[in-house]
């Protein structure tokens, strides 16, 4: 029997496998200026892109590796050179990774950038009613829509740069945003998170509690907490918040570890992006103090599920692709599988995370 990678190894596989991914030609999902979106190929600038770079710059945390900063200074250096995209929710991600580099090296050349694109997020986005960000995106306006989404991809670079460049306005307006989305997008029978809320219709649509909407939503709280440093009130909120999430995630946590894109339907299959993100949210939560041992213990069950789904070139497997909002619950069912930057990134945060827990065979 074949022994299978330590963490370390796996983690070095999974580096290269983001960092090698293509545009295969299977989607075809053009922008709305008819430009073609690439939400997959590690060379572009969009969301799935934001989140893998997030998760090199965290393991970058960790490791030191100047080989690390190099791919991913590199990376920015190319497409900020090319040009960048117009301002949208999606189009934010890769300014997350950007402004938690740069909190730690200060290098002056990220600094207009940052400073830039964070005032056209306050002055330019389109707002809902009560001021949530509408989730506008490359291919879609999704008019007077909420999404879960938006609190990865946009509040956590606000609350991110906020504290480090003392600009304490973006800050207040990422604790807007997780108090208006969490008002219309949480479920209050059961604590998980609706995939979103439409204030044109009144309704959160198909009602689904999608996997990787939650998983946003759990690794974003304890990214939030970190960077908005909120104290008092505000934090006990968000605490309690994510309490009545994880509480309902580990009734729904299936025998493999994993769990499925539909978190209350067995029948949907077990979805490893969403997997990876609510370990690494419930083990570094446990490692800071938050929640109970069935925290870490739920998480180290969904870390192994990981790891069975990595294969040996550092690809994780049985990753749902990108999901626009659906208005019934087969539309998640029939999301189709595909490696993308963001099942790579949440695995190798997710990974990272338990190679502090002590687990390293």
């Amino acid at each position: 029997m074949t022994q299978k990678p330590s963490i370390t190894q796996q983690l070095d596989l999974l580096v290269k496998g983001i960092t090698e991914l293509k545009d295969n030609g299977r989607f075809n999902e053009p922008n709305l200026d008819g430009t073609p979106g690439d939400y997959i190929s590690f060379d572009s600038w969009e969301w799935p892109q934001g989140v893998g770079l997030f998760g090199l710059v965290r393991l970058w945390e960790s490791t030191q590796s100047d080989s690390l900063k190099s791919i991913i200074e590199s990376w920015f250096e190319r497409r900020i050179t090319a040009g960048l995209p117009k301002l949208n929710i999606n189009t934010t991600a890769p300014m997350l990774p950007l402004a938690l580099l740069w909190s730690h090296t200060r290098d002056r050349k990220w600094e207009k950038v940052l400073h830039s694109w964070a005032d056209d997020v306050m002055t330019r986005s389109p707002r809902t009613p009560e001021k949530g960000f509408q989730h506008v995106v490359s291919d879609g306006i999704n008019e007077n829509e909420l999404w879960d989404d938006t609190l990865f991809m946009v509040a956590l670079f606000l609350a991110c740069f906020g504290t480090a460049s003392g600009r304490k306005e973006l800050v207040e307006e990422s604790i807007r945003q997780f108090l208006v989305h969490a008002k219309y997008l949480t479920d209050p029978v059961t604590g998980l998170w609706f995939h979103g809320w439409s204030f044109n219709e009144h309704h959160n649509f198909a009602k689904a509690r999608w996997a990787r909407g939650n998983a946003w939503i759990t690794a974003g709280i304890v990214e939030f907490l970190e960077f908005s440093k909120v104290e008092g009130a505000l934090k006990e909120f968000f605490i309690g918040t994510l309490e009545a999430q994880v509480n309902a995630l580990l009734k729904y946590q299936a025998p493999s570890g994993a769990w499925h894109t539909l978190l209350d339907d067995e029948t949907s299959y077990e979805e490893i992006s969403a997997t990876a993100g609510i370990a690494y949210g419930l083990l570094k939560a446990s490692r800071l103090g938050i929640g109970n041992a069935e925290w870490e213990k739920a998480g180290l069950r969904a870390v192994e599920a990981v790891r069975n789904n990595i294969d040996e070139s550092g690809t994780v497997l049985n990753v749902s692709y990108g999901t626009r909002m659906g208005r019934d619950l087969q539309f998640y069912r029939d999301i189709p599988i595909q490696p993308t930057g963001y099942g790579q990134a949440l695995t190798i945060l997710c990974l990272a995370e338990a190679s502090l827990h002590h687990i390293e065979d």
